[in-house]
């Protein structure tokens, strides 16, 4: 049987099959889905836990010498198979589907898997798996399901979110859904079971240093170049690799880009942003970047090619000067050409 993820916890609740297949290349997804088989058996008297990892050299007689063993300290026993890279090759699917077909009566196998794509679903062996025990794949989440769960984690931590904030936290963790856990569970020590607005995520997930670089973007934004300058210089100073200062230039670049040529087209500046979900703090900001012609920003994300290519070694420059005349051209201030 192959379920959604969401569909799991309803599953175990019934009773726990003899064989659970996780998998999927969204770890922080892939480990509470395993957690939730962990616990289920537990309580359904699996004390003790055997764990195989497949590696370079893995011997699959193993597994069915682990399922024909006897326990020890417990009558029942969960056996873990890891397989980091979702495919276990001939000689592990073939032990894969001779241990489907006469399961351990006393024991569940979970595997826990990386991602095993739609092809290798068809596989003998992993049919034979899905027949006998339950397939839970794991797809990566789509940027516009981000919000939805964001909102309804921070709801089982007993945090309501208000207006932007999941679109904020969204934004802020790109897609990282195990920074994003962290950041809510930071949001919870921080404030508790409380309502949670726009303001309180921007506060609790900007870099630590003094100056962070979502500020540095909105600084950049609001047309302030003296603020610009010092804020690259704080970020400098403190480590921060430039590599990620160009990632949030450039990402604020490629936006307003695409948003501006949608406005010369005949888009409003509203419409254009109530499709880019701008939420409401920064919408003066980036009404302001629309003023500009598409031809603008996108000399800036050329800008912004070329830093990218001196960071990777392969064009020559000073990044970091680079850098803030990038951050200063943003702020629509003139860079004089070295004569």
């Amino acid at each position: 049987m192959k379920i959604k993820p969401e569909q799991l916890v309803n599953q175990l609740k019934k009773g726990l099959a003899p064989l659970y297949i996780i998998s999927g290349d969204e770890p922080l997804l892939v480990q509470e889905a395993s957690d939730l088989v962990r616990k289920y058996a537990r309580e359904a008297g699996c004390h003790e836990r055997i764990v195989m990892t497949v590696e370079k050299g893995f011997d699959w007689h193993s597994l069915s010498l682990e399922s024909g063993g006897m326990s020890l300290f417990a009558e029942k026993r969960l056996l873990e198979l890891r397989l980091p890279t979702g495919k276990p090759g001939d000689a592990g699917g073939k032990a894969l589907r001779a241990y489907a077909e006469g399961p351990a009566s006393d024991d569940v196998l979970l595997i826990v898997a990386g991602k095993i794509d739609t092809k290798s679903q068809q596989t003998k062996w992993y049919k034979t798996l899905e027949g006998v025990g339950v397939a839970v794949p794991i797809w990566p989440m789509e940027v516009s399901q981000l919000p939805a769960w964001i909102k309804q984690r921070m709801k089982a931590n007993k945090m309501r979110p208000t207006g932007d904030a999941a679109q904020v936290l969204a934004e802020r963790v790109e897609g990282n859904l195990l920074a994003c856990a962290q950041e809510i569970d930071k949001l919870f020590l921080i404030h508790g079971a409380a309502e949670i607005d726009a303001d309180m995520i921007v506060d609790a997930v900007a870099n630590s240093a003094r100056f962070d670089i979502f500020g540095l973007v909105d600084t950049a934004l609001s047309g302030n170049g003296e603020r610009v300058a010092r804020m690259m210089s704080g970020l400098r100073s403190e480590g921060v690799e430039p590599v990620l200062v160009l990632w949030a230039l450039a990402r604020e670049i490629r936006t307003l880009s695409s948003m501006s040529f949608e406005v010369s087209h005949g888009t409003s500046p509203d419409q254009v942003m109530r499709n880019q979900r701008v939420w409401e703090k920064r919408k003066p900001l980036i009404k302001k970047g629309l003023r500009r012609s598409p031809r603008q920003w996108w000399y800036l994300l050329h800008r912004a090619g070329q830093i990218d290519r001196m960071i990777k070694g392969q064009a020559t420059g000073n990044v970091w000067d680079e850098l803030l005349q990038l951050g200063l051209m943003m702020a629509g201030i003139r860079i004089a050409k070295a004569s």
